[in-house]
């Protein structure tokens, strides 16, 4: 009877872990669309528990109007959850929180 109980533990350990790991491997990567009529000069995702901006993802780049980019969306934490900003040409801003990376796999900005 202990073998049964000791397997059963093991097998729900393994499922576990099985589990978590898979929540690890998620595919991060999200196509970011600019149907606005202003360039993304700057873009920013971070995660919703950071406190402040992570860097810039575009850099030297930026999005243009009715253009889109292919970005992957993994700061090295497993965190599914973060929150987006973009900055258009004009000084405007955009942000959206709480966009799960780990369940989309498009993002439009939009006028």
């Amino acid at each position: 009877m202990q073998n049964l109980f000791a397997r059963a533990a093991m097998a729900g350990a393994a499922a576990f872990i099985f589990s978590t790991g898979a929540g690890l491997a998620e595919d991060r990567r999200v196509l970011i669309i600019n149907e606005t009529s202003f360039t993304i000069m700057e873009f920013y995702a971070s995660s919703v528990d950071a406190d402040t901006w992570e860097e810039d993802i575009l850099g030297k780049d930026v999005l243009p109007a009715g253009d889109s980019v292919m970005m992957n969306i993994d700061d090295g934490t497993g965190a599914c959850l973060f929150d987006f900003r973009a900055v258009f040409d004009d000084g405007d801003e955009a942000v959206k929180g709480g966009v799960n990376v780990c369940e989309i796999a498009r993002f439009t900005f939009t006028d």
